[in-house]
């Protein structure tokens, strides 16, 4: 029993709890806010009530509006600079994990001199150039639930020149708001691609051998709430407490990496979505899923691991690590997502022995957690199994 537990953001979670961010007290005195490229958060209301916050605050902002659902470093380059130029000393993230990911990037990159974005990035071609300057002031507001992006360090950076989709390691955000009604409006689709990549994070946790139990206690409970809550927010997205519920399971999904780690699942999937930018990565691994964590149970790598999830999950008799997948499969069928395909992504089994080389020299360190060795040829039979 061993683990650290230093988790320093702030949370203001439930319905509503937007509205009380002027209570807190402003970190800075002109926020740079970054959203997507889309329109959700303008359509929503997300924005004007952020502004609405901001102005009892008093204090100044500017918008930079261009993040991608895959982040490129190009673009989170541009909202550094962006960010420099206006002189802005706090960031807010307001929208998916793509947009705090890349808005923690940005407030940890401002302050640096000198280089950029990639040469900051321990992992694959990184420059792996060290932080010097303290970040900025960051408050993650998010308005899905599926990365737990809210209240972890890391932030998900690709870069289209070399193919590789890895970790950029920045600071905690001082403040982080789960307010579900801004989740209401999320598609179906969108509901439950997020809600799995939620669901990975716990599970891939769960099975690591970074487990501990302070993992234990959020995992599971995050298993067992989006295995009940996820296909009813897909069938039924006004339902306010089904938002709720999956909102916190997304955010003890957070908790999870800080005190655990994912596996190579999502490394696997970096590699799929790194080469195809419109692949949403909770796709990516609901496509991977099957096969990724049948060939664990193959190994015999941690069976009571499957059975303590497939009880989560409602099989209360499991007593086989095979009844994991059948209720992973019957979640994915109740939300609709049963039926992906890479084809329908552009991808080809042609690319699968270089998409395996690039899982690990993008996010080899994953590798080393799984609760069993993965070669080369189990990542590309993975990939060949997941492939329609």
């Amino acid at each position: 029993m061993s683990y650290t537990w230093n988790i320093p953001t702030k949370v203001l979670f439930g319905p509503g709890k937007l509205g009380t961010l002027h209570k807190e007290a402003a970190p800075g005195k002109k926020a740079l806010i970054v959203i997507s490229n889309g329109k959700s958060v303008k359509t929503n209301g997300s924005l004007d009530k952020l502004l609405g916050e901001l102005q009892q605050w008093g204090v100044d902002h500017v918008i930079f509006n261009k993040i991608q659902a895959n982040p490129l470093e190009p673009t989170i380059q541009e909202g550094v600079e962006f960010g420099q130029q206006n002189q802005c000393d706090f960031v807010i993230g307001l929208g998916g994990g793509s947009v705090m990911d890349s808005a923690k990037v940005i407030a940890s990159m401002i302050p640096q001199k000198g280089g950029r974005v990639w040469d900051y990035v321990a992992m694959g071609s990184g420059g792996k150039k060290p932080q010097t300057e303290p970040a900025l002031p960051f408050i993650a507001i998010t308005t899905s639930a599926g990365t737990g992006s809210e209240v972890d360090a890391g932030g998900v950076v690709t870069n289209p020149v070399t193919n590789e989709k890895t970790a950029f390691f920045g600071k905690m955000p001082v403040l982080a708001i789960v307010d579900p009604e801004l989740m209401l409006t999320v598609p179906p689709k969108f509901t439950a691609f997020q809600g799995f990549d939620a669901f990975f994070h716990n599970a891939e946790g769960y099975i690591s051998k970074g487990c501990n139990e302070a993992g234990e206690m959020v995992e599971l409970t995050a298993i067992k709430k989006l295995a009940h809550y996820l296909p009813i927010a897909v069938a039924d997205g006004s339902n306010l407490d089904a938002r709720t519920q999956v909102a916190f399971a997304n955010t003890l999904g957070g908790y999870s990496m800080d005190v655990s780690t994912c596996t190579s699942e999502h490394s696997l999937e970096h590699a799929l979505s790194a080469y195809h930018q419109e692949l949403p990565h909770g796709a990516g691994l609901i496509m991977l899923s099957l096969a990724y964590f049948a060939t664990f149970i193959e190994k015999h790598a941690c069976d009571d691991r499957f059975i303590d999830m497939a009880r989560a999950m409602g099989v209360i008799d499991a007593n086989k690590p095979e009844d994991f997948l059948t209720a992973l499969k019957a979640m994915q069928e109740a939300c609709g997502v049963a039926d992906l395909k890479m084809s329908d992504y552009g991808i080809t089994p042609d690319e699968f022995p270089k998409m395996a080389k690039n899982a690990r020299d993008s996010m080899g360190p994953l590798f080393l957690f799984d609760p069993a060795e993965l070669s080369d040829e189990d990542i590309i039979h993975i990939y060949q199994a997941s492939y329609r």
